[in-house]
């Protein structure tokens, strides 16, 4: 399983990539995509919404379950990737590089993991 060593992670397992221009990019860790098994539908929330950390942005269909994907960090929706709502299946192939909502004016950083923390994380929940 891989835990870039760049990005940050919730106890959710959502991974959050801070990008230059404030912003940062939400996806699905590793982890979580390995643990619902192949995703069939992404239902996502709207550009221009409000999110506090915790609120839940979407949901994903699997062949396992339908789950919740809960804002790692709060913040307002800039942009949603519609090519992941197109083809779920890019989140099951690459996990970090599908990401799924753009957020700015961000809140509630402080509770995020690094890699190396969310690995213990991930060890404790085992």
């Amino acid at each position: 399983m891989q835990i870039p060593s760049d990005l940050f992670f919730s106890k959710t397992h959502e991974w959050v990539k801070f990008n230059e221009d404030g912003t940062a990019l939400i996806g699905l860790t590793d982890h979580a995509q390995e643990a619902m098994g192949d995703i069939a539908f992404i239902n996502l929330c709207d550009e221009g919404e409000t999110y506090e950390a915790g609120d839940v942005l979407g949901d994903v269909e699997s062949i396992k379950a339908v789950t919740d994907i809960y804002a790692p960090v709060g913040g307002t929706v800039i942009a949603v990737n519609e090519e992941v709502l197109d083809s779920p299946e890019l989140v099951n192939s690459d996990p970090y590089g599908s990401w799924l909502v753009e957020l700015e004016d961000l809140k509630g950083k402080e509770a995020l993991l690094d890699s190396l923390a969310y690995e213990d994380f991930l060890a404790e929940e085992a």
